[in-house]
């Protein structure tokens, strides 16, 4: 490769000694064209983080931080793999199709599949799971930390009946403000978290970790990896991904092979940035120095590392400042999961409005929020470890089916499998089944919380050999 390229340089030199200013015409146009598609991806980077950047982001890593003690790495390459590389691989296979996941699901699983798979995904990241979660974090992060003790419980309830009545008028209302809104202050306040995430590992790097907490003590990756899941972004990815392709298609491509490239370009600028934000406030949740009270008691960890950190790095004055900028980010969040989630179900289910969805997502999405964060976060998860295995096995067989042709029994088969799996491993959790939720950890991989890979896999290898194979 060295000899190759050392050569092209040689020919190169010949070439303009001789006066033919082709080949440097030549490296001028690929150069330019590589830095335009690096601006695109750079671009829509930006705007996809924007779009991802909510609640889940901004808590759990700093809490996995602390729980996690001296299992950190482990733990942390759990939540990234899971937290940002599905999620970033799901949103690049959603954007090769320009007519989205439903289209992918329906051809190679089935129509009813899809619609019930994509309404129990919208629910989720919707009125039950993220849209009150951003209203619970915007309030535990930014205000509560400024009210008394005597106020309790209905500092909760206020906030929440003002934040989700101005979302609500919005949503009825979208316009182009509610997105630049977010695309300005969203990297504002990544911004405000890197400068805290810098200063705070100066301030507090040289600190040892606690010892690990909890099942971080027992499977430091298996737990971080299920920990990814809460921030909901590859779940997200499926719902976002026809809105990225839309984005993409306003900044205007020459060929196929350039929009290609640069989509993969967009998943290298979204991970990386994912990454390097949730590395950064994990160490700190790491380093931070935790009284043995709040480490064994119910406070969200992450929520209390923020506003601590906050405040001993930069003073009392800027829980104010903290406190607008977690607000106004988790608002236009909450704003357009309203918006896109009530559109979808008037696109699915006309036989009501877009107004009637929006009413019904905001007042749930209230009533919800009410619950308090921790106990959204726990009657969310069994959910998501259902959820998150079928997310990734779709997301596999789309992938491979795009280089190698699979049959749809097999394909079929493979999302029955993880489906069945992760059923089992979550009700006999719930309910106590014995049996059952032993059968499911003796599976392979169940120690690091993969006890479905090896049934998705027999299903893809299945998907290789059954007959009617196509490539799509």
């Amino acid at each position: 490769m060295l000899i190759k390229f050392f050569g092209f340089l040689t020919a190169l030199s010949s070439l303009i000694a001789l006066g033919d200013y082709r080949a440097i015409l030549a490296a001028h146009l690929f150069i330019g064209k590589i830095t335009m598609m690096l601006k695109k991806a750079a671009l829509t980077g930006l705007l996809l983080f924007g779009m991802f950047f909510g609640a889940g982001n901004l808590i759990f890593p700093p809490s996995l931080g602390a729980l996690s003690g001296g299992q950190f790495w482990q733990a942390i390459v759990g939540f990234v793999l899971s937290g940002v590389g599905i999620a970033v691989l799901a949103l690049i296979i959603g954007m090769l199709n320009p007519k989205g996941y439903v289209d992918e699901i329906s051809q190679k699983i089935s129509p009813w599949f899809a619609t019930l798979y994509l309404v129990i995904l919208y629910l989720s990241i919707g009125p039950f799971f993220a849209i009150p979660r951003t209203a619970t974090v915007a309030y535990e992060v930014g205000i509560s930390p400024m009210l008394s003790e005597s106020v309790g419980g209905k500092g909760l309830g206020i906030f929440t009946l003002f934040y989700f009545a101005a979302a609500y008028f919005i949503a009825l209302n979208p316009s182009k403000i509610l997105d630049s809104i977010g695309r300005i202050l969203t990297p504002i306040f990544a911004l405000l978290i890197v400068m805290l995430v810098v200063m705070g590992i100066i301030e507090y790097g040289a600190n040892s970790p606690q010892e690990a907490m909890g099942d971080y003590a027992k499977t430091a990756f298996g737990t971080g990896f299920i920990e990814g899941y809460n921030t909901l972004d590859a779940l997200a990815s499926v719902a976002f991904s026809v809105v990225a392709v839309q984005t993409l298609k306003r900044l205007g491509f020459h060929s196929r092979k350039e929009y290609v490239s640069t989509i993969w370009l967009v998943g290298i600028v979204v991970a990386l940035g994912f990454s390097v934000l949730y590395i950064g406030l994990a160490y700190l949740g790491n380093h931070f120095p935790m009284p043995a009270e709040v480490m064994n008691s119910d406070v969200n960890k992450g929520v209390y590392i923020l506003s601590q950190a906050t405040q001993a790095i930069f003073g009392q004055s800027a829980q104010w400042f903290l406190a607008v900028m977690v607000a106004i980010t988790c608002f236009t969040t909450t704003a357009g999961l309203i918006v896109s989630t009530a559109e979808f179900f008037a696109s699915h289910f006309p036989q009501f409005s877009y107004r009637v969805y929006a009413t019904v997502f905001a007042l749930l999405g209230l009533g919800v929020a009410n619950l308090g964060l921790n106990a959204i976060i726990q009657f969310s998860l069994p959910v998501l470890l259902i959820l998150y295995p079928i997310t990734i096995a779709i997301v596999i067989l789309v992938m491979v089916n795009k280089v190698l042709a699979l049959s749809k029994l097999g394909m079929q088969l493979t999302v029955a499998f993880v489906t069945a799996v992760s059923l089992a491993g979550v009700l006999g959790e719930q309910f106590q089944m014995i049996e059952i939720t032993n059968w499911v950890r003796h599976l392979p991989f169940a120690e690091i919380a993969l006890p479905w890979l090896v049934p998705a896999l027999v299903g893809l290898g299945l998907a290789m050999i059954l007959p009617n194979r196509q490539k799509g």
